[in-house]
């Protein structure tokens, strides 16, 4: 049930437009047509679109995992006035839908860019912003359960020996948590990367190029464009470009994500 559809949208990536009409069920294609994938990273932009992706997902996610562990971090492991107060307030990041915020974030966005023009619309800065506090509930609620099941053994011989609170962290404790931080990380990947409303609401076309735009928005546009010249082959191959990366990150490191989701069960 799973792998069929996968299979079946990379072989029909490697038809012709006609044979993807007159059989769109057949796994095998007559002849391997590899152009495919060229015309659809060049004139349909999709290479554009993966590298504004990757400098928007670099970012995001790099700073959601440091700002997430260092939240989770605090709020799991110190006792202080308001504590679960602000545990409370991430948590409730998880309850709002995002189109109940999309006109007031539009609007800052764009009162921002008036002063800041880094950081308004169509910039890969105010994105990279908007998707850690998109993603920072979530990271917060998974790496909190998870710094509280490490020992507290550890973190007192570490201090005894002389550690600070930043050096008991960054290289003790997070350490420690990669199996949570390597989980949590294939989940803030995979939701970023699939994310659209945001990008469509942030990240405007301009004359028909793709300027900033990311991969989600590529692909939409591309079935648009493709599908009135027919081009289903091209439309085919840009979908399999674009899902090949995330299915290998978790081919990869699925054994990772496995230990995460269950390393606190048995504590």
């Amino acid at each position: 049930m799973v792998i069929y559809p996968l299979l079946w949208v990379v072989m029909s990536a490697l038809k012709d437009d006609s044979e993807v009409i007159r059989k769109p069920l057949s796994l095998i294609p007559d002849k391997l047509h590899w152009d495919n994938f060229t015309r659809a990273w060049g004139e349909g932009h999709l290479g554009a679109f993966f590298l504004n992706t990757l400098l928007v997902l670099v970012g995001s996610v790099f700073l959601t995992m440091l700002l997430g562990s260092m939240a989770a971090y605090v709020l799991s492991r110190y006792e202080f006035p308001g504590n679960r107060l602000i545990y409370y307030m991430f948590l409730s990041g998880l309850t709002l839908p995002i189109y109940l915020a999309a006109v007031p974030l539009f609007k800052g966005v764009y009162n921002t860019g008036l002063a800041f023009p880094l950081l308004g619309p169509n910039k890969h800065l105010m994105l990279i912003f908007v998707y850690v506090a998109w993603s920072l509930s979530f990271t917060v609620f998974f790496m909190h359960s998870f710094f509280r099941t490490l020992p507290n053994s550890i973190a007192e011989a570490a201090m005894v020996d002389g550690a600070s609170h930043s050096r008991l962290f960054f290289s003790v404790m997070l350490p420690m948590s990669k199996p949570g931080l390597i989980s949590i990380g294939i989940f803030n990947v995979l939701g970023q990367w699939n994310q659209w409303y945001l990008p469509t609401l942030l990240m405007q076309s301009v004359a028909g190029e793709p300027k900033n735009q990311v991969i989600s928005q590529g692909l939409i546009e591309l079935s648009v464009n493709q599908g009135y010249k027919s081009d289903w082959s091209g439309l085919f191959a840009g979908v399999t470009m674009a899902m090949l990366p995330v299915l290998i990150v978790y081919i990869v490191f699925q054994r990772q994500v496995q230990s995460g989701l269950t390393a606190g069960v048995g504590k």
